[in-house]
């Protein structure tokens, strides 16, 4: 094993050569039940699933569940390292593959599940699996094993640190400890400093292993879980990970590893405080998509709070006089979060310290944002209010003057979900946002990035739309008379605004899953207008827009397009219809009917996109298929 691994890495094409031997790669895996040869395998297994083509299938393993059994737990967190790779969608690399006309295209050549969902599928059949690395990914660094040898935890090492951004991290935790080893094995010119150094290795440098060691363990395994909460199994996924206690036992983590303290004088790569490369960050980040998975719309999210937390929720309810969130009443209260603060309160509490130039925000912001997608809940938005939540992410986009496009894009998207239909949200927004300066500044990020910021802006238009209706509520008619954003939206010419810029960023040939929003939240604006009977004003205004431009037809037929596609695209897709009614609160037959409405192939409908077309200037009829 050793000459063949050296072998690979010396001679060009060896590796990839192997790997088209899939009949060797899978007998390699039976390598792996000898504990002597088990790191030696599984780094070749790695390198050579690494540039193989075609994606194994676990399934062909011999004996799988035997193999996996036979693990120990720092086998099996060094396993999940080669498992990453046979369950992650293969990606092409290509930006223009990443459209959705070009996913729409291969989903039709492809005939079932991918290979990497029938290796989820696998994984998740194999008996205590799961229930294994839900123990890896919340076992504390003092139930670690293997540390009375220390030669057997440096071979282990040694397949870790032919990385040299971890050996960098290393060394920048325990400098002066390794130092000390170092010269522990130089001759005793000076005996009495070798002899302290060598003890302080011993007495410390284990322990900075060890935790580093668990962190990285962490980061494969917390992978792992991320994915497979992806696939098509989610719910039974979902269902293993709650009843493990996975997310009480991240909880009782959170402080002491996930997001402990440093020293004053750690370092990471590159002292970059936001590079993605160090362990400990990428720990972070797999935490933070985990629960942005484990949350997203699923009921378990309220597995993130302890009984107290549970307990305000209902209080909230109560005093809002709304029946209590059914969830709520339901939940599993021996899985929730125990201590005295539940997971959410701790995330929220490290977002709001956390520096402005840290790239953890848009994370932590979509792991916060998940918790509140999904059938709006006033209970929910108000949980978060009383935190403070709704002044960080306004001091973040307006006082901090954040460039980043994805945090901002986070920052407006976490908005949008936690001011929607919330009366009590905008008037806190008008309170903070307490001057004309700060106004312009807040539309001005608005305005910088449509693709970035439509989701609020959507948010704005639906609960103008409700408040609307609610005007005999004292409470509700003060606010839509005193706030500075719902007066801006108020306005017609505001509204036609978005709506021309929303459709005039996008094309069929563009659309991909970010700037797919843009087209619904047009949508919105068109399908409110509907309602209140000025359809036809609004599709009248949006020709106009185009002579004033002195572009006839231009934005027309490109929005008739991109409704044609709308209709290709979402009516084969379940979990994308519910998403679009849950996040508007409006039917998705009402979206069928209005996209009907506009494609009306009878120029007289007044609701009918073709007839605000000049004839001179039409091409609704070109094919936007991709081959």
């Amino acid at each position: 094993l050793g000459i063949l691994y050296n072998t690979c890495i010396c001679t060009d094409g060896v590796t990839k050569r192997l790997s088209e031997q899939n009949d060797f790669v899978l007998f390699l895996f039976t390598l792996m039940t000898n504990k002597k040869t088990f790191l030696q395998t599984a780094t070749l297994i790695e390198d050579i699933l690494g540039v193989k083509k075609e994606m194994i299938q676990l399934e062909d393993i011999p004996n799988l569940a035997n193999l996996v059994a036979s693990f120990d737990q720092q086998q099996l967190a060094n396993f999940c390292r080669i498992l990453s790779v046979t369950i992650s969608e293969q990606d092409t690399g290509n930006d223009d593959k990443h459209t959705l006309l070009a996913k729409n295209a291969q989903q039709k050549k492809i005939a079932g599940p991918s290979c990497a969902e029938v290796n989820r599928v696998t994984l998740q059949n194999i008996p205590g699996f799961i229930e294994r690395l839900c123990k890896l990914a919340t076992r504390k660094v003092s139930e670690t094993t293997g540390t009375s040898n220390f030669l057997q935890e440096l071979e282990e090492w040694y397949a870790w640190l032919d990385n040299a951004l971890v050996l960098d991290t290393l060394m920048h935790m325990a400098t002066e400890e390794f130092l000390g080893w170092v010269l522990s094995f130089l001759p005793p010119e000076s005996a009495d400093e070798n002899v302290l150094a060598a003890s302080q290795l011993r007495s410390r440098l284990p322990q900075s292993m060890k935790i580093m060691h668990e962190i990285m363990y962490k980061v494969e395994v917390l992978y792992v879980l991320c994915v497979l909460l992806m696939g098509r199994q989610r719910n039974q996924v979902h269902k293993m990970l709650a009843e493990y206690r996975l997310i009480p036992g991240l909880n009782n983590l959170f402080d002491k590893l996930i997001w402990r303290k440093h020293s004053t004088n750690h370092v990471l790569h590159g002292q970059n405080q936001i590079c993605d490369c160090s362990p400990e960050i990428s720990l972070k980040i797999q935490f933070l998509r985990l629960l942005q998975g484990f949350s997203d719309h699923h009921e378990n999210k309220y597995l993130l709070l302890n009984s107290q937390e549970l307990n305000e929720l209902s209080a909230i309810s109560l005093k809002a006089n709304i029946p209590e969130v059914e969830a709520v009443v339901n939940i599993d209260r021996t899985l929730i979060c125990d201590g005295k603060k539940g997971l959410l309160t701790r995330l929220l509490q490290v977002m709001k310290k956390e520096p402005a130039e840290s790239s953890f925000r848009f994370w932590q912001a979509r792991a916060v944002e998940s918790f509140l997608r999904g059938v709006t809940s006033y209970a929910d938005q108000m949980f978060l209010l009383k935190r403070g939540l709704l002044e960080h992410i306004l001091f973040c986009i307006i006082d901090s003057e954040c460039k980043s496009r994805d945090v901002l894009q986070s920052y407006f998207d976490l908005l949008g979900e936690l001011m929607k239909f919330n009366i009590d949200a905008f008037k806190r927004f008008n309170k903070y946002v307490n001057t004309e300066e700060k106004f312009q500044i807040f539309l001005n990020q608005i305005n910088s990035s449509l693709v970035d910021s439509n989701m609020l802006v959507r948010c704005m238009v639906l609960s103008l739309d409700r408040f609307e209706s609610q005007t005999d509520d004292v409470k509700v008619a003060e606010v839509i008379s005193q706030c500075c954003l719902l007066s801006y939206m108020s306005r017609v010419e505001n509204r036609l605004s978005f709506l021309f810029r929303l459709i005039s960023i996008i094309q069929v040939q563009t659309l991909t899953q970010e700037n797919v929003s843009c087209l619904n939240t047009s949508l919105v604006i068109l399908m409110l207008a509907r309602r209140k009977g000025k359809l036809p004003f609004y599709l009248n205004a949006l020709r106009e827009k185009e002579f004033a431009e002195k572009y006839p037809g231009f934005l027309l037929n490109n929005f008739h397009s991109l409704l044609r596609f709308w209709q290709e695209h979402y009516l084969n897709k379940d979990k994308d219809s519910t998403c679009l009614e849950n996040s508007s609160c409006i039917s998705f037959s009402y979206w069928k009917e209005t996209v009907s409405l506009l494609l009306c192939p009878d120029r007289t409908s007044p609701c009918a996109i073709i007839g605000y077309i000049d004839e001179a200037y039409m091409n609704i009829d070109r094919d936007f298929s991709e081959d």
